[in-house]
């Protein structure tokens, strides 16, 4: 009789809890409906990625994500507005209801959200850690940078893996670190430094900014594992759904061969995944809270990955990088999204 008792109890905790959490479902969806447009967490200067123009115009892979978000809610790509945050302040401006969803080149790592009540909607672009040197050193290898100094940006994951890898491979090194990327990145042009080290991806941008592009290489050493993607706050399933399926519907219409140029054509297939997708069958948008043509929106307004990446960051772009991991898992990489169904 007492366990029967104890396993009610147990049941009408864990109904009540979820009654609760039910509650809660909807509310960042509803708050961004009302103020009328998405705040999205940015970063503030990396090509490719986040960069503002001298308008104050964001381009990027990761804005173009939540300009995808904007087009799933609203019908409208351009209903967003960017935060630019540095990565001392970026989880901080997160959970404190700054911003709603933070693209800022973020790792995903177990204590990032079992510590700081994030979780990460996916990874929208699979990196690792790099180094960039000048050509002049002559040195073909990172196992070969014995004393060398390294510039690094302080509080990443960046210097923990950089003092990783110098430690496990015993090699001497300065490790040279600086508030912001910018000034890290400043101070190895300007001759501090022998190397500067972050994101293999984020090497790419920065070498454009630097006096003599030329002069410079990247190793081609990767020494972690950095997926990278977008983050929200934990307590609103709802909108980790909506930002984690906008993701993967972009991946999907890559997939199925539905681009920004055919969507309306493709929206009249009979093939079932690209109806579902689309919204011509099924209602698949409804229990996020969207419309049920709410992938056909993203598509039509912002393109599908593969799209967005080759403008962004791919080899039709200024940083000319491979898809590489970032290609679809059909095509050698490791890009998989889950059916719409």
């Amino acid at each position: 009789m007492k366990r029967i008792i104890a396993t009610c109890l147990i049941a009408a905790a864990a109904g009540m809890a979820a009654t609760s959490s039910f509650a809660q479902a909807g509310k960042t969806l509803d708050q961004i409906k009302q103020r009328g447009y998405l705040s999205c967490g940015s970063n503030p200067g990396l090509a490719g990625f986040g960069l503002p123009d001298d308008k104050g115009n964001y381009a990027g892979l990761d804005v173009d994500l939540c300009r995808a978000i904007s087009a799933a809610i609203f019908d409208d790509p351009n209903k967003v507005k960017f935060i630019p945050l540095t990565a001392k302040d970026r989880f901080t401006a997160l959970q404190s209801g700054e911003i709603d969803v933070l693209a800022r080149n973020g790792t995903w790592t177990q204590s990032r959200e079992a510590d700081l009540g994030l979780l990460f909607a996916g990874v929208n672009y699979y990196d690792g850690q790099g180094f960039m040197i000048r050509k002049k050193l002559n040195v073909a290898s990172a196992l070969k940078l014995e004393g060398a100094s390294v510039c690094v940006q302080q509080g990443t994951t960046t210097e923990l893996n950089l003092a990783d890898y110098f430690r496990s491979n015993n090699i001497k090194y300065e490790g040279v670190v600086f508030a912001t990327s910018d000034e890290a990145l400043k101070a190895y042009d300007s001759g501090r430094c022998d190397a500067y080290t972050t994101d293999a991806s984020g090497l790419y941008s920065e070498r454009l900014r630097t006096v003599n592009p030329d002069e410079h290489m990247v190793l081609p050493e990767i020494i972690s594992k950095e997926p990278l993607g977008p983050a929200v706050r934990k307590g609103d399933d709802q909108w980790y759904d909506i930002v984690r399926w906008t993701h993967f519907a972009m991946v999907n219409a890559e997939e199925l061969g539905v681009t920004k140029a055919n969507v309306d054509e493709k929206a009249k297939s009979a093939t079932p995944e690209i109806k579902r997708l689309l919204g011509s069958e099924g209602d698949f948008g409804k229990a996020m809270g969207l419309s049920k043509d709410w992938a056909y929106r993203i598509v039509k307004h912002v393109g599908n990955y593969g799209e967005v990446f080759e403008k962004n960051v791919g080899e039709g772009s200024k940083l000319k990088i491979r898809r590489g991991l970032n290609n679809l898992w059909t095509k050698g990489g490791i890009q998989y999204a889950p059916p719409v169904r």
